[in-house]
């Protein structure tokens, strides 16, 4: 007989945040529209904005990254 394994889907840092109410509400209205979770809907739509920042941002958090691994 087979046993059961559950995936897990990533490791996460736990993070507080509070938002306001309307936009709590809107993710999860797309969350249960596309039959996903919250945390998922929230993960999606940030990755998606870091993905399509305005170029010099984009710039200076890849500076800040590369400073940030150099202290590691």
């Amino acid at each position: 007989m087979q046993k059961l394994k559950i995936p897990r889907n990533h490791s996460g840092i736990t993070k507080t945040l509070r938002l306001p109410e309307n936009l709590v509400n809107d993710i999860q209205i797309l969350a249960d529209l596309k039959n996903i979770s919250f945390n998922k809907a929230v993960i999606e739509l940030l990755d998606f904005s870091l993905k399509n920042l305005d170029d010099n941002d984009e710039k200076l958090i890849e500076k800040k990254r590369k400073d940030f691994e150099k202290d590691l």
